[in-house]
């Protein structure tokens, strides 16, 4: 009893690796706080893209309970929505037709593939020598690229009202820039439901749908899922193909976030976890996740830098408080009235959010070469980045919106993202004095976190770190 009164006195203070030691109601509310910080932006993609909202909330619980089994239950990480696939599903179902979704979805589930192929990679060859092949000058020009090519998008959503998209930009940058402790955390989830209140106060929502949902219903439909796609007789070849090689390139940049967000994890925490459990398994992890939600017709997943600023506002590092939120999660998507009250959102509130989300994605390049200190005095980094984003937003903004090209009869379509992605990677690797190192030693940022941003970047505090460690040792 000592010894708990003693832990409990300490929360906040010091870090707590065994939660059960604070009591059950609060192993519980912590629990919940992690399923409030992933929450807005995990439903935000499916609201964007048109895939379902239960499948969403079931398969980012599930696929997070699938990451800490492969990750032998030790790294503290949420799996929900990816912000990076967004430019994927718009090119293959701009307008959200749910039998296009299924195109793009099997080619997000070939990308969670690409996790695998790397994790092997890491371990036949080691990290140092794959990073390589990836450094920030190819990844931070990707991300950019994939912020401008969403905007559009934004804008159009805005526009069926101003109001009401200027009220959610401003909530989610107050809190972001002024706000303090949980409320800096989550401030899509706070942007949404000021905007979504007012909204409803005004009577711009129609709330029919949410009084006709069902309480409690399977949150999977079979013709929501790739599977359904190769039984219902109307497969198209040739947009399968598309959608393949338009979809998996843009795992080139989930793959580096992935890294960054272990390796910011590991820092916050104290623990190396990109030794322990290792890299290729945390990749593994999350590559079959992203497969596996695909499949069913879920977004991709990703680890998520909101849980981490949870972790680090708590100081409560024990993995079962993520998994036990993992749980509310599929909990809440076998509730369809709960994903109705979502659904109704009006478009304006959501592109209010994703102008200053997809800005922020772009932003979130141009940090990843400048805190990295790529090089432009190098002629063959400016190449390299100057083809990425020509062709990425170029090919994008062409009268076709793609590179097409007869392959045996088929027709095959090389979106903008992924012929600037293939060129920048190739680019990379032939052409001389690559300066990009990487270390599994220590944790070091990637630069890429296509999450809404927590304040400083993990290189300031890790350089903060080494400043007082050195003062320390003084």
């Amino acid at each position: 009893m000592k010894e708990q009164v003693k832990t409990i006195k300490k929360f906040g203070e010091e870090a707590i690796f065994d939660a059960r030691s604070l009591g059950g109601w609060r192993f519980f509310v912590l629990g919940f706080q992690h399923l409030f910080a992933m929450f807005g932006a995990t439903v935000l993609v499916p609201l964007l893209t048109g895939l379902p909202i239960s499948s969403t909330l079931l398969f980012a619980g599930l696929g997070t309970l699938l990451f800490h089994l492969i990750s032998k239950k030790k790294v503290p990480a949420f799996l929900g929505s990816s912000f990076a696939f967004l430019a994927g599903y718009m090119s293959i179902a701009p307008n959200k037709e749910p039998e296009l979704l299924l195109y793009a979805c099997f080619g997000v589930a070939l990308a969670g593939l690409m996790y695998l192929i790397l994790a092997f990679a890491f371990q036949a060859f080691g990290a140092k020598k794959v990073m390589q092949f990836f450094p920030p000058v190819v990844t931070g020009p990707i991300i950019i690229a994939i912020g401008l090519n969403l905007s559009k998008s934004a804008v159009e959503n805005c526009s069926s009202n101003w109001a009401l998209a200027l009220t959610a930009i401003v909530v989610v940058i107050v809190c972001n820039i002024f706000g303090r402790g949980m409320v800096k955390i989550i401030p899509i989830l706070l942007g949404v439901l000021v905007s979504y209140l007012l909204a409803a106060v005004l009577g711009f929502i129609n709330f029919e749908p949410v009084k006709n949902a069902a309480w409690f219903g399977f949150p999977v439909q079979y013709n929501r899922t790739v599977f359904s796609l190769f039984t219902s007789g109307n497969l198209d070849p040739a947009l399968l193909l598309s959608s393949c090689f338009t979809i998996i390139p843009i795992s080139f940049a989930t793959m580096m976030e992935h890294i960054g967000d272990i390796s910011a994890i590991s820092s916050t925490v104290g623990i190396n976890y990109m030794k322990d459990p290792g890299l290729h398994r945390t990749l593994t992890g999350d590559g079959l996740a992203t497969t596996l939600a695909s499949l069913f017709g879920a977004p991709a997943n990703t680890t998520y830098g909101e849980n981490t600023g949870v972790l680090s506002l708590t100081k409560v590092y024990d993995p079962r408080v993520i998994r036990l939120a993992a749980v509310f999660a599929v909990f809440l998507s076998f509730c369809p009235k709960f994903s109705a009250v979502i659904e109704v959102m009006p478009s304006a509130v959501i592109g209010g959010i994703s102008l200053v989300l997809y800005g922020m994605i772009s932003a979130v390049g141009v940090r990843n070469v400048v805190e990295t200190k790529v090089d432009f005095s190098k002629s063959r980094n400016i190449i390299v980045a100057a083809m990425i984003l020509v062709l990425s937003i170029g090919i994008n903004y062409s009268g076709a919106g793609a590179l097409i090209f007869n392959v045996f009869g088929v027709q095959i379509a090389f979106s903008g993202l992924a012929t600037g992605s293939l060129v920048g990677i190739l680019l990379n690797a032939v052409l001389p004095e690559k300066d990009y190192k990487f270390e599994e030693d220590e944790p070091n940022e990637t630069g890429v976190d296509l999450q809404i941003s927590q304040g400083k970047s993990l290189l300031w505090e890790l350089a903060m770190k080494t400043k007082e460690k050195e003062e320390a040792e003084k």
